[in-house]
């Protein structure tokens, strides 16, 4: 006996502690053919997972340029379990010298393959935690900013946004029911381009529309060959999630992620997380619409109680004011003082007057919102404000409510969404800027509108320059 075995004990203990541990999944899956392609002496290594669509991964092999290995060449096949699954199969192949493969190499590849097939079981419990933990924090968060922020449309927005985000969606989208019977896109959260999603309509008698009246969800493989998808937009996408947003047995939306067309499919995991995450935000639409109801109430009671006391006693004291002006002016030796006292009489009428305009404009439902740009952005702001911690400082340069068309404006918003809301994710951040310019020529000199939005941190006494997004588009 020589002293050969004992390097190669050493070997596979290294190889079993690396593969042990590495908690990140793919990080598992390279530890293993790394270690196989050591303990071997193979010139290759390949790891072919049985079901790729449960990981997303279909092949991992050992780094370097592909070389092609003769038929000729030696071959090591050997099974990878986790659990009672078959999760895939190593194969090595090539060996210096074309030497065969030995039964100790194949013993130790069994020893290896057992210890991969628990790592790799344990990298998936670990990755569910975390996917877990992450929905579950999203929906807390969406919860938070629902019951702070003020709209429909900015809980909606909110909702389709976070999403989108959690589900590596290209897409978060809102669809609400139409007076005809069927859905119509509300609201569109996507980095790409928006335009022609939002009014796009599911026709009344679909048999995806039946399923999420019924308050089921659906899951679709390929939106763009998938019979069951009407929209005009549905080529733009592949895989996608379409989730009722039912509460109290009450239908409110739907909430649809689809991914690029081509994208990796949901996994079970994602569709039960997903379908959670929507009931959880349907119940956070329900508990803010009830908030702004009451919120809406306390102003209304607010306003009639001004009003009352406007009309009862300003208006009142007024009136009377001014019957003893009239009074003093008929009186005999008034005289001289008779064209003042009538131009008082006649102001105490104008201002009776507005007063009772004022009265009734209180009386009036509050205002929408705001339908400029500058309104829109303030308002986007104002509703990052929770989720960043501070309030953004917003500079306006140029008439950007006369000349930057709806369509722009929209695109322009969701882009400030999505920078507000990477803002809102990094650590440190006690600063963010926001400006808004127009007209801001391109580079080649076309006139535009520009989006800049700078975040500061706070380890430099919130001077300290963090990240700065810029937007630009042709007006």
């Amino acid at each position: 006996m020589s002293a050969r075995p004992a390097p190669r004990l050493a070997r596979l203990l290294e190889a079993l502690l690396d593969v042990g541990t590495a908690l990140d999944l793919r990080g598992v899956l390279q530890h293993i053919v790394d270690g196989a392609a050591e303990l071997t002496g193979a010139d290759r290594a390949d790891l072919v997972v049985a079901d790729p669509d449960a990981g997303g991964l279909a092949e991992i092999r050992t780094p370097g340029p592909d070389r092609p290995v003769p038929e000729t060449a030696p071959l090591l096949r050997m099974p990878v379990h986790v659990r009672d699954e078959e999760f895939g199969e190593l194969r090595l192949a090539g060996r210096a010298g074309a030497a065969p493969f030995t039964v100790e190499d194949e013993q130790l590849l069994r020893v290896l393959a057992v210890q991969a097939g628990v790592s790799i079981g344990n990298a998936r419990l670990y990755e569910t935690a975390r996917q877990r933990e992450r929905w579950i924090e999203g929906a807390a968060a969406v919860t938070t900013a629902l019951l702070t922020e003020e709209g429909a449309g900015d809980a909606l927005t909110t909702v389709a946004e976070r999403a989108r985000l959690l589900a590596d969606a290209c897409a978060g989208v809102i669809l609400h029911p139409t007076a005809e019977g069927g859905m119509a896109i509300v609201t569109a959260s996507t980095p790409d381009d928006p335009d022609g999603m939002v009014g796009a309509t599911i026709e009344p008698g679909s048999p995806v529309l039946e399923q999420l009246l019924g308050g089921e969800p659906v899951f679709v493989d390929d939106s763009a060959t998938d019979p069951r998808m009407t929209t005009h937009v549905r080529h733009r996408f592949g895989p996608s999630m379409m989730l009722p947003l039912q509460a109290g047995g009450r239908l409110i939306g739907t909430l649809a992620l689809p991914r690029r067309r081509g994208g990796r499919p949901y996994t079970d995991l994602e569709r039960l997380l997903a379908t959670q995450f929507a009931s959880q935000a349907a119940l956070a639409l329900v508990l803010a619409d009830a908030r702004r109801g009451r919120e809406l109430l306390a102003v209304y009671e607010d306003r009639d109680r001004i009003a009352r006391d406007l009309h009862d006693l300003v208006v009142q004291r007024l009136f009377a004011t001014g019957m003893m002006l009239e009074s003093t002016r008929r009186r005999p030796g008034a005289d001289d003082v008779r064209d003042i006292l009538g131009r008082a009489v006649e102001e105490l009428r104008s201002t009776v007057g507005e007063v009772r305009t004022a009265i009734l404009t209180l009386q009036q439902p509050p205002a929408g919102p705001p339908a400029g740009l500058r309104g829109r952005v303030l308002r986007e702001t104002a509703s990052a404000a929770a989720r960043l911690g501070t309030a953004p400082s917003t500079h306006f340069r140029g008439p950007v409510d006369a000349r930057v068309p709806d369509r722009v404006a929209d695109r322009l918003l969701t882009a400030l969404r999505d920078a507000l809301a990477a803002a809102s994710a990094r650590p440190g951040v006690s600063r963010v800027e926001v400006a808004v310019e127009t007209p801001a020529p391109s580079p080649e000199g076309r006139d535009g509108v520009r989006l800049r939005v700078a975040d500061y941190g706070a380890d430099a006494g919130g001077r300290g320059r963090g990240t700065t997004v810029t937007w630009w588009a042709p007006l």
